[in-house]
This record gives structure tokens, C-alpha cells and sequence, in this order.
């Protein structure tokens, strides 16, 4: 019997196999199926819970400001000549920009919400305790970065509201001993507001402390994967670790749906209730009324309590009580129970504290509320407000424009012109009517008045105001025929 010959098969080259599909394709290149595995099958201890969504919902609420800071940042210009005018555009000539910056604007205030909200189910549930020390700092200090980007970034739009409000801030802030007149130089760039310190608040708001949310968002991602869900308060914790359950699919189901609602909450108030934008900021107006945003209301009303010597006491001394005995909470407080209820003393301290915050909030608004002159001034800066939105766009006069060349040049060729600038100025007619005329929160604007109004009409009017300039506070300027004509020729020159 011959032998016939036998035609082996070579071996499988492994390395030669392709890929089955793009899936497989990217795997073999990046791992992200292994990527994906290790965060969608976490093991949960006591299951899925409504409770646990505050931390992805303030993911989503970080990325929904990632994304609309970027497309406000392509129209703005970080100048105090151009700030206000920027935002106007952007409200009022761009498609969809008012909805847009309003999305931005109330996403700041629910990412602070949803932080306390964070913050208050993590220390009930006692999260913050085992090895979970460091998570908790990280944590801590991403909630003074996220207050510190609302600070930076409510004097962007360089209207009165956000002019004075920041005003008011840094001057609190040069009370810190020591260092205080050096942190008010450094935020504003010099002793007044303008275009240095607005140029330091953009570079802060959009570089500085999203980067440095960025590198703590990843230490506090990284940190809570090292450590694991720390679950609920459990009596029993063995049968709190008998009981787990994988992150995929229902805690994701439970994000996903906190995350639509969300967009919900941020789109019907962004199309019902848009962000206003006040007139450009005068600092020339006495009269005007600061008042800071909502979540800083508690400080600005605890901050009226101490004056003078007392207070260093009420700004750093407290504040830095409170924020020791937060901060450093999971190195003191070492006791493994979690269960709420038998942990009176830490409880009930927080919740003090919490409690005096959103009644100091209260009593700010209700102070503002029950003082008929303030309340007064407060509504007459809200209505400026409603004013100004209703006004359409006016886009500035540029230096190098034909039109702004040929109102300079008759500025400066007719001294009858140049010399009721002078009177407009030095009667402090700019502290009302605002530098050129522009109006303010107190007075309307001045630009077309010359066209609107004969001389004499006009005249008789700065020399007896009716009953409703009176009101405002404009009093009677009984101007020579000289000065009259002159301060009338610089009022028609303001087109």
C-alpha cells in the first residue's frame, strides 16, 4: 500500500485574523469594551435608588455649561467698552441666543442646588466615612470652585445689576486681614472696575476654574471608583453586601431620567422666563441698589450683621469655623455607624446650619421687601430691566466709523457743542442720564431728545421738570439763555 501524500493545514495566525465589524475593530485598538464593562457593571450595595442620580445629574449640568460657555464665548468680547453690547447681540440678534444664555444662566444656579442637594444626601447616608476621606475634600472643594465660577461669571454681562453686585463682593472681600486689599487689587486689576477687571473675571470664568473643576471632577471620579458606592444606611451591613446590583440598567434608566428632566426644567424656563439683561453699567449712578444673585443672598444678609471691627468676625472668622469642621468631617468624625437617626449631634448641627442659610435668604428678600424705599428703587430697577429688553439692539458707534469720525470732528469743531458737554458733566447730569446720555436705572436715555423736542420745549423742561422728572429726582436748572443754548446744541448732538 502506497502512502499518499497528505496536504497539511498551515496553523492560524492569530495575528492575521480581521476584525469582525467596527465594534471589534476599535476594541482591538482601544479597549473600550473593557471600558465600558468596568463602568457599566459597578456593583452597587442595596441596589439602584432614586437617591444616588445628584452626581450624574451635576455631570450633565457641568457638560450642558461646557457646551453653551463655548458658543456664548464665540460672540463675546471681554472689554468694558463691548461687554454690554455683546450680550445685547447675543439676546437680541443672534437665533435663539436668548434662549441659549438663559439655558447657561439657570444651569449655574440648579448646578448649585443640585450640589447642596449632593452634599446634604452624602452626609446623611454617612458616605464620607471608611476610606473615603479624600473623595469627601474633592468634593468640598468642587463645591467652592462651582460658587467661585458663578462669582467670576456674573459680571460678564456689564450690566448695573452685575457692575454693582461685584462691586459689593470685592469690597468684601479687602476686609480680610492682611491680604484682603491685595486679593481686591488682584480681582479688579486696580482700585476701580473696568476693562482689567472684567478681563480677569473672563480669564478666571473660562480658563482657570473650569480647569480646575476639570482636574477635580476627574480626582473625585477616580476616588469614588477606588473606593466603590458606599450604599444606603444599613443596619445590617452584611446584608447590605449580600444585596448588589449592577449599575447597568436600572441606575442608568434613574440618570438618564434625571438628566431629561433636567432638560426639561432648563428649557421651559429658558423659554418662559428669560435671563434680562439691565442697562450697561454706570458707575456714575449713586442710586442704584446692589443685590447679588439668589444663593449668595444668605451671605450678603449674614454679612449686614457685623460691621466695623466685628467684622473680620462675621467674614473670616465664622466662615472659617464652618468650613474646618466641614472640610475635615471624615477625619473626626470616625465612628462606623451611618444610620441618620443615631447620629443626633452631626445631624442636627448640619441641619442648623443649613436651616439658618435658607432663613438668612429669607430675611434678606423680606427686608428688601418691607423698606417702602428700597422696595421702591428695586422696582424701578426692575423695570429698567423690562425696558431695556423691550428696546431693539443699538449696536455701538465704533471709533473708526465714518459716522462716529463725523460726530468727533463737530464735537470738537463747534465749542458751543464742546461747551454743553462741559455744563451736561458738571452738573452731574451723567450721574442719572448716564456718560453721552446713554440713560440709567434712574433717568431715560438722552440720545434723539434733540429731535423729539423743540428748543424752547426743551428748555422749559430743564428749567421747570414736570411732576414725573421730579419724581425721578431731576431737580430745576435755571440755566442762562448762554448755557441753555449751549447745553441744548450738545442734547441735539445726540443721535
Amino acid at each position: 500500500m502506497s502512502d499518499s501524500p497528505v496536504t497539511a493545514k498551515p496553523p492560524m495566525d492569530i495575528q492575521s485574523k480581521e476584525p469582525q465589524g467596527v465594534s471589534n475593530w476599535l476594541d482591538e485598538r482601544t479597549g473600550w469594551k473593557e471600558m465600558m464593562h468596568e463602568f457599566l457593571d459597578e456593583r452597587i450595595p442595596g441596589g439602584a435608588r432614586w437617591s444616588y442620580v445628584f452626581g450624574s445629574g451635576l455631570l450633565f449640568i457641568l457638560l450642558s455649561q461646557v457646551v453653551t460657555g463655548i458658543f456664548l464665548a464665540m460672540y463675546y468680547v471681554p472689554s468694558a467698552d463691548h461687554a454690554h453690547t455683546t450680550i445685547a447681540y447675543i439676546i437680541k440678534v443672534v437665533s435663539d441666543g436668548a434662549f441659549l444664555r438663559s439655558v447657561h444662566s439657570y444651569g449655574a444656579s440648579i448646578m448649585v442646588i443640585l450640589l447642596v442637594v449632593h452634599m446634604t444626601q452624602t452626609f446623611l447616608f454617612g458616605a464620607y466615612k471608611g476610606k473615603r476621606e479624600l473623595l469627601w475634600v474633592a468634593g468640598c472643594i468642587l463645591f467652592a470652585l462651582v460658587l467661585g465660577m458663578a462669582f467670576t461669571g456674573y459680571l460678564l454681562p456689564w450690566d448695573e445689576r452685575s457692575y454693582f453686585a461685584t462691586a459689593v463682593g470685592t469690597n468684601v472681600i479687602s476686609e480680610v486681614p492682611v491680604v484682603g486689599q491685595w486679593l481686591k487689587l488682584v480681582l479688579r486689576g486696580g482700585a476701580g472696575m473696568g476693562t482689567l477687571t472684567i478681563s480677569r473675571f473672563f480669564v478666571a470664568h473660562v480658563f482657570l476654574l473650569p480647569a480646575a473643576l476639570l482636574i477635580f471632577v476627574g480626582a473625585h471620579l477616580f476616588l469614588f471608583r477606588r473606593s466603590g458606592p458606599a450604599g444606603p444606611p444599613s443596619a445590617d451591613p452584611v446584608a447590605l453586601k449580600a444585596k448588589t446590583e449592577r449599575f447597568y440598567p436600572k441606575q442608568l434608566l434613574m440618570d438618564s431620567a434625571f438628566a431629561l428632566l433636567l432638560i426639561v426644567i432648563l428649557a421651559l424656563l429658558a423659554h418662559f422666563v428669560p435671563k434680562a439683561l439691565g442697562p450697561k453699567a454706570n458707575p456714575a449712578d449713586t442710586q442704584f441698589i446692589p443685590r447679588p444673585e439668589w444663593y449668595y443672598r444668605p451671605i450678603f444678609q449674614w454679612l449686614k450683621y457685623w460691621e466695623g471691627p466685628l467684622a473680620v468676625i462675621g467674614i473670616l472668622v465664622v466662615p472659617g469655623i464652618l468650613t474646618v469642621l466641614l472640610v475635615g468631617l471624615p477625619f473626626y468624625d470616625r465612628r462606623p455607624e451611618r444610620r441618620p437617626g443615631k447620629r443626633p449631634i452631626a445631624v442636627g448641627i448640619y441641619s442648623v446650619v443649613l436651616l439658618a442659610l435658607i432663613a438668612l435668604g429669607i430675611v434678606s428678600y423680606h427686608v428688601d421687601h418691607a423698606d417702602p424705599s428700597v422696595a421702591a428703587q428695586l422696582a424701578r430697577q426692575e423695570e429698567a430691566e423690562k425696558e431695556f429688553m423691550r428696546q431693539p439692539f443699538q449696536p455701538e458707534m465704533a471709533a473708526g466709523s465714518a459716522s462716529a469720525a463725523a460726530a468727533a470732528a463737530s464735537g470738537s469743531e463747534n465749542p458751543l457743542i464742546a461747551k454743553g458737554k462741559q455744563i451736561f458733566e458738571s452738573n452731574g447730569c451723567v450721574a442719572c442720564h448716564g456718560a453721552g446720555g446713554v440713560g440709567t436705572a434712574m433717568a431715560i436715555k438722552l440720545i434723539g431728545v434733540g429731535q423729539k423736542l423743540p428748543p424752547d420745549k426743551l428748555a422749559d423742561l430743564i428749567r421747570h421738570p414736570n411732576a414725573r422728572m421730579k419724581a425721578g429726582g431731576m431737580p430745576a436748572f435755571p440755566f442762562s439763555d448762554e448755557d441753555m443754548k449751549a447745553l441744548i446744541a450738545y442734547l441735539d448732538s445726540l443721535k
